[in-house]
């Protein structure tokens, strides 16, 4: 961070993903500037089925209850490392985020889903999205979920500014950042945005 810069306040944005989510903390001054990005482990590495917990095998649905209670302990332990050191590398650099918004491929009850295999996936996405909402609520971090099809538009409105301005803006920012900058940085640059409205 510019040392001559003076940020109002910051907000991160996640694009969560299947064990793991983009992470982008977004300042406020005049206009928004990437402070940092980085990819934060939602699962542990060391145990691969924390990636997917509710799959049994390849397409197939984890039915053991207590193979599932295991690995969800597993996932919410390994958020809650993830998050911690997230937050503690963002106050060594002078950032006390506030808010948080989360974009999610759906937010669909994985109840009504009646393909095994596919709800397996809304069990998961479910699963990390709660874990990493609740964690950062623990923080004293407010939260915001936003599906990932309407994440332009809703930012859009919270901004005053048509879609295309905050396409072109967030994909902008990206310069700033260095190196490749993906539709999962887009995406959770733009939501950490639209909670800095």
């Amino acid at each position: 961070m510019p040392a001559k810069t003076r940020l109002s306040r910051t907000a991160i944005g996640f694009r969560v993903k299947s064990g793991w989510a983009t992470a982008v903390l977004l300042g406020l001054s005049d206009s928004p500037q990437i402070l940092d990005r980085r990819v934060v482990e939602l699962s542990d590495p060391s145990v691969p089925e924390s990636r997917q917990p509710y799959h049994a095998g390849m397409g197939t649905l984890e039915e053991d209850a207590s193979e599932i209670r295991w690995r969800t302990g597993v996932v919410r332990r390994a958020a809650g490392r993830s998050v911690t050191a997230l937050l503690q590398a963002y106050r060594a650099i002078g950032c006390t985020p506030r808010s948080a918004a989360l974009v999610v491929g759906s937010l669909i009850d994985p109840a009504l889903v009646a393909n095994p295999h596919i709800r397996a996936h809304a069990l998961e996405g479910r699963l990390f999205r709660t874990v990493l909402e609740e964690t950062l609520q623990s923080a004293k971090i407010a939260c915001s979920v936003v599906i990932e099809k309407g994440a332009y538009a809703k930012a859009a409105a919270a901004l005053g500014r048509t879609e295309d301005e905050v396409k072109r803006i967030v994909s902008t920012l990206g310069r700033a950042a260095g190196g490749p900058w993906r539709a999962d940085e887009k995406l959770a640059a733009a939501a950490a945005w639209m909670r800095l409205a």
